[in-house]
């Protein structure tokens, strides 16, 4: 199995980041136990501050791999183009988020990639990646 984890704006500044919102975690670390403990998982990752990289990159695996594993962080709530990139390939799109968006301000209760993705995971903090990586084991 071959998954990608794609990192939107920001998400670079874990674990610096407003911790008490996003943990004290940097992503790096993170990924690092995520191999550890998906051994049998080939999983890569990618991050941009840029949208239309993002949106380069879906395009690029969202045919080739198994699965995204998605945080467009607040491009979820603003980019029709990464929507319409994660509608547009074949590749099954599992929308993450470390924060339960829907506790925060009202803006961050739209997602643009919600209605191509195959399924979203928020408010479990970094483990929500974990839950995206075993929802496409399942």
């Amino acid at each position: 199995m071959k998954l990608m984890i794609i990192n939107g704006p920001n998400l670079n500044l874990l674990g610096k980041r407003e911790p008490e919102v996003y943990g004290k975690t940097t992503f790096e670390d993170y990924f690092k136990q995520l191999q550890e403990k998906f051994p049998d998982v080939a999983l890569e990752y990618y991050q941009s501050n840029i949208e239309g990289e993002l949106i380069s990159k879906i395009q690029e695996v969202g045919f080739d791999y198994d699965g995204i594993v998605l945080n467009a962080a607040a491009y979820t709530h603003t980019s029709v183009g990464i929507g319409d990139a994660v509608k547009a390939v074949e590749t099954p799109v599992i929308e993450v988020h470390i924060s339960n968006t829907h506790q925060r301000e009202e803006y961050r209760h739209v997602s643009y990639i919600s209605p191509g993705a195959k399924g979203v995971i928020l408010g479990f903090g970094l483990q929500s990646y974990d839950l995206a990586i075993q929802s496409f084991l399942s």
